[in-house]
């Protein structure tokens, strides 16, 4: 609470909070949306492999020619305008910035950056959820002794799911289960960017007319964003992850009937862990009362004094009158964004950051594959992301969905097997595969413990 009186005082100070943000795709422009009705806050830089598009984007959004003129970052600084460059390295080195955001959903560059801000002192927004699957709690570690602070991004699910949690447990609550909606059915993991807009009843002139990537839509629906975001929320919450994701069609008025242990009538593996709703039936009936776009968290009352007053308040409970939920029905992606930049940069807290490693997600064939072919990584024709618990992906030797692109098969995989690390080439060369790997040494012990 009063973090606008909070940027309002910083404005009249003349001391805003100096941002620079990598990437101009979706989550970044709705971003750009709200900066300049937000108060205390400059947009020092932006940085996209494509000026003219990020510039572009910039005018979609309602941005002049003017509050985008700046040709330097330090320009942008002394004048109070935005720059917009290519080079992202460059934007986290500059002293005229100091919360960094990185919405650029690539894993291993997501990696790269935040060790850079590690060495700069920057703080850093990761609206990149695919790297803080791949290795968040590593990054978290790095960030805590560099002093900064590594934060996963409002608007997007996962904190607003920690928030809920944080919510529920600040209140007093034990958390049954957390998680969010989506569009669900079995089939979807065989989907691919050929047939994916079939599911979302468009062609693929619709498609291509609304700028839409057929690969990127295709992780949301193939179970590969899910997995992700419930690996991250399972990572900062310290929740349990199941071994795959239930999707259990459910409505908001269902949710502590259903959310709940197997021992008790639901649907839940134990007490305490993430999971994701379907907004239709196993047979494409539309759910009543979905919440496909939104986020929830089930509750317990654990005594009969608070179950009674559950009864008096009018919440929705199970039939045994012990389980409650919450939930918000939407979520607003990056129009939300500046609750994490302000969060960060007026009490140095983050919006949901890994506290543990619980939630792994790995490459899962979506069709028998051969040896000798390239996997094409997340939405792609080879394989889709699943979520595992740590233990269980570590025991098997899975291979990071983030690191499942453009790696060549060694052996053939069954449909619906995982692929493993001994599966594929991969160069173990590279930063992100070199870092991966020590996250798989540093917390090994600690996974090991959680079994």
């Amino acid at each position: 609470m009063n973090l606008f009186s909070k940027l309002q005082q910083r404005a009249a100070e003349g001391k805003p909070l100096r941002v620079g943000m990598i990437g101009a795709g979706k989550f970044g422009s709705m971003y750009l949306s709200q900066v300049p009705r937000t108060p205390g806050i400059h947009m020092v830089g932006i940085a996209d492999l494509s000026p003219s598009r990020a510039r572009a984007a910039l005018k979609n959004v309602g941005w002049t020619e003017e509050a985008c003129s700046a040709t330097s970052l330090e320009q942008a600084a002394r004048l109070g305008n935005t720059a917009v460059i290519d080079d992202g390295m460059k934007l986290i080195a500059s002293p005229f910035v100091d919360i960094v955001i990185d919405a650029t959903g690539n894993p291993a560059v997501g990696i790269a950056h935040v060790l850079a801000c590690c060495e700069f002192r920057k703080h850093i927004v990761m609206v990149n959820v695919e790297a803080d699957a791949l290795a968040g709690p590593l990054l978290k570690r790095k960030a805590d002794e560099a002093g900064i602070v590594y934060s996963l991004a409002y608007g997007d699910q996962p904190a607003l799911i920690c928030e809920m949690v944080d919510w529920a447990r600040a209140a007093g609550f034990s958390v049954v289960a957390a998680g969010k909606g989506t569009k669900y059915l079995p089939a979807y993991h065989e989907s691919t960017p050929d047939t994916v807009w079939n599911h979302y009843g468009l062609t693929a002139e619709d498609a291509a007319r609304g700028g839409m990537n057929a690969q990127m839509f295709n992780s949301f629906l193939d179970g590969t964003k899910s997995a992700i975001e419930m690996a991250a929320v399972a990572n900062a919450t310290g929740l349990s992850a199941p071994s795959g994701l239930k999707f259990p069609a459910v409505g908001v008025d269902d949710l502590a009937r259903i959310l709940k242990p197997r021992e008790h009538g639901g649907i839940l593996d134990q007490r305490g862990q993430v999971e994701v709703i379907s907004s239709v039936e196993r047979d494409t009936r539309p759910v009543f009362r979905d919440l496909r776009w939104g986020v929830y968290v089930t509750f317990a009352a654990d005594s009969d004094y608070v179950a009674r007053c559950f009864k008096e308040y009018g919440l929705i409970t199970d039939p045994s009158g012990q389980y409650s939920s919450m939930y918000k029905p939407f979520h607003l992606i990056g129009l939300e964004l500046g609750i994490t930049v302000a969060s960060i940069g007026l009490r140095t807290e983050a919006t949901g950051a890994p506290v543990c490693w619980h939630g792994d997600v790995v490459a899962t064939a979506k069709r028998d594959l051969q040896a000798g072919e390239m996997l094409d990584g997340e939405g792609g024709f080879t394989v889709y992301g699943k979520l595992l618990p740590a233990q269980e992906s570590l025991a098997l030797g899975g291979l990071p969905l983030g690191l499942a692109h453009g790696v060549k098969l060694l052996k053939p995989v069954k449909a619906g097997q995982a692929v493993g690390w001994n599966d594929v080439a991969f160069d173990a060369g590279s930063t992100a595969v070199q870092f991966r790997r020590e996250m798989e040494r540093v917390f090994a012990p600690d996974v090991s413990r959680n079994r």
